[in-house]
């Protein structure tokens, strides 16, 4: 039951679907949200794969207007959590200021320049990559959207864990105190599972898979690097900006796998 529960406060706190109860927000409640931040992510790309499908092979619609309908699910279906993060997250990078001061900024609920050409350029990019992937689509093409959000949420998680708060408070610390050493034990188990779904899809969902998961990691190591020296440590926004960052990088792997790979 505390799974399920873990499971709905994530769909509550970080998609725009309706969860119309009252959650417990204890740690051991906050814990399971943080083992299963992987599951919600899976939750969210199979959506993203559905759309594309019925899109493709249910209605008469163009492959502009189906690559329109999920490159928009991917705003509409998070409510634009993690791109407010990345907005506020770049104003504050881009800024070139000390850490004090470029938290500072990410807390300001003003947007700048800065922010807005920021997310003008990442959801221009993500949007290039998901038409020529549309365009290109094959059977494997599904799996490996569903594998997107599932990706970067087990970035998220580990990011949460493994890099220190820059601040005591706010939503990121406070998932932070409630884990513990085997939270995210969990996760090989999850990736074995998707890696021996990979394997039945077949050879290109195998080097698919097998890319995504390798960049996620480089991805990973990069940012476990740059956010301490950039902001001092990890905050909401920064982890926001990591799942949005997580995520074009895979769209373009994704993008690239289907030109020179799965053609």
């Amino acid at each position: 039951m505390k799974w399920f529960k873990g499971l709905m406060i994530n769909l509550q706190f970080f998609t725009s679907i309706p969860i119309p109860i009252s959650l417990p927000m204890d740690k051991p409640h906050l814990e399971r949200a943080i083992r299963t931040f992987p599951i919600a992510g899976l939750i969210q790309g199979s959506l993203y794969a559905l759309i594309l499908y019925a899109f493709l092979e249910w209605t008469p619609f163009s492959l502009l207007a189906a690559a329109f309908a999920v490159w928009l699910a991917g705003i509409l279906l998070t409510g634009g959590i993690h791109l407010d993060g990345w907005m506020d997250a770049s104003d504050a990078f881009f800024s070139y200021r000390d850490q004090e001061r470029r938290l500072e900024i990410m807390s300001d609920p003003r947007v700048g320049a800065f922010g807005v050409l920021s997310i003008i350029v990442l959801l221009s990019a993500r949007f290039l990559f998901i038409y020529e992937i549309v365009r290109l689509s094959n059977p494997s093409t599904y799996f490996l959207i569903a594998l997107i959000p599932f990706l970067s949420k087990m970035v998220m998680g580990v990011l949460l864990l493994k890099v220190k708060a820059a601040k005591k408070e706010g939503l990121g610390s406070l998932f932070q105190q409630a884990a513990s050493k085997t939270t995210l034990f969990i996760y090989p188990v999850f990736l074995l599972v998707a890696a021996a779904a990979a394997w039945l899809a077949g050879y290109p969902a195998i080097v698919g898979f097998l890319a995504m998961v390798l960049f996620s990691i480089f991805f990973f190591v990069f940012l476990s690097r740059k956010v301490i020296s950039w902001f001092g440590g990890m905050t909401g926004d920064v982890l926001g900006a990591s799942v949005e960052g997580t995520e074009v990088l895979l769209w373009m792997i994704l993008w690239l796998l289907h030109y020179f790979v799965m053609g």
